[in-house]
């Protein structure tokens, strides 16, 4: 007989920040453990974990039902729309609008929230990591996805395991196009390289062992389309990582993270800044709204259940890492308004940068060289 798989979910979302956009609030986090908890009572769903960075909400969970289930859908659209309820009540800033519950038809998807999901049959030991991020918008998951599942700088396994020896395929979505495209590697690592270097643009989206197709990672990949005036997703990405016995250990998939690599979003979705790894109680940006957080939790999965979770970051190895962001961001805040510390103006079409330009356009006259 064949054991069912199990699906974990994670669905996040800004439902309004408390004290401008730094952190959220425990009434909203109590109302969405409150929903999780009766859904959980009722069998709807095998188990629940609510997470939180920066003003970010996660709502982690564990069914049966499969990926793209309408019924956990439903259920994460109405538990965001109540903490949404709860945040306007309390005037938190920023309070989303997005969660109308008319606007439900099935799926969460391309509706605001970001959504990442995986199935698969729970090994004997299953630890789980789950990164989520505040302040980083396109493509933070990109650099430690490739070290955790390529660089065995990084991850010794891929040459002292038997079990990765294969190497991992990542597929990469195009933001532009909605086109997807799979490499393998390592014998594809520079074509893999060649497109995931552009985070603005190519996001890994899921990450496979070769010699079973066995999914290992997968990542809300989706963003803020303009072109078509769509929402595809208005909030920052987060990771789902399965962890040793055929996959990267725990303390590898921990390692790609101690390098504070500068990522886009930080100050109103607009410039570059370090990835801070920090425990949850330091998941609170405030310098210039930042820099960039990032928090890890991890899990034992048990018949479905989720065991923790354990704050993966609360560990004083990294605080050389937390150090070395500080000094990056001291460095990037001497930038001011100017490119590197700014994004490029084709990375600022969500800002106010094109209506500013707008109203200068016409001043600009044609340059006449001298005969």
């Amino acid at each position: 007989m064949t054991e069912k798989k199990l699906t974990l979910s994670v669905i996040t979302a800004d439902v309004g920040g408390m004290v401008g956009h730094v952190s959220g609030h425990p009434d909203i986090l109590d109302t969405a453990k409150e929903r999780l908890y009766h859904a959980r009572e009722k069998g709807v769903i095998r188990d629940s974990h609510v997470l939180r960075c920066g003003d970010d909400v996660a709502l982690v969970i564990s069914h049966r039902g499969g990926i793209d289930n309408a019924g956990v859908a439903e259920l994460a659209w109405i538990t965001l729309a109540a903490c949404r309820d709860m945040a306007r009540n309390l005037k938190l800033h920023a309070v989303s609008n997005a969660f109308q519950k008319d606007a439900f038809k099935g799926s969460i998807k391309e509706l605001g929230p970001g959504v990442t999901e995986m199935e698969f049959v729970e090994r004997t030991s299953e630890p789980i990591v789950i990164m989520m991020i505040n302040k980083a918008t396109n493509g933070p998951f990109n650099l430690p996805l490739f070290k955790i599942f390529a660089d065995p700088f990084n991850t010794p396994g891929l040459i002292l395991d038997a079990a990765m020896l294969e190497g991992f395929s990542f597929k990469v979505t195009d933001l532009t196009t909605g086109d997807e495209i799979t490499l393998h590697t390592p014998q594809e690592t520079y074509h893999l390289l060649a497109l995931i270097g552009s985070t603005s643009r190519y996001i890994i989206s899921e990450v496979l062992r070769n010699s079973d197709s066995e999914v290992c990672a997968s990542v809300s990949a989706q963003k803020l389309d303009i072109d078509q005036t769509r929402v595809l997703s208005q909030c920052e990405p987060c990771v789902i990582l399965r962890c040793q016995t055929g996959f990267p250990a725990v303390g590898e998939v921990m390692e790609a993270f101690a390098f504070p690599h500068l990522v886009s979003g930080w100050m109103r979705n607009a410039h570059n800044g370090p990835l801070m790894p920090v425990p949850f109680y330091e998941a609170n940006p405030t310098r210039f709204d930042g820099p960039p957080r990032a928090i890890a939790a991890g899990f034992q999965v048990s018949d479905g259940k989720l065991i923790g979770p354990h704050d993966m970051f609360d560990d004083p190895s990294f605080d050389e890492s937390r150090r070395l962001a500080g000094k990056v961001t001291d460095y990037m805040r001497r930038h001011g308004p100017f490119e590197p510390h700014r994004l490029g103006e084709p990375d600022l079409e969500q800002t106010n940068l094109p209506h500013v330009i707008m109203k200068i356009k016409d001043r600009f006259k044609k340059k006449h060289t001298a005969r």
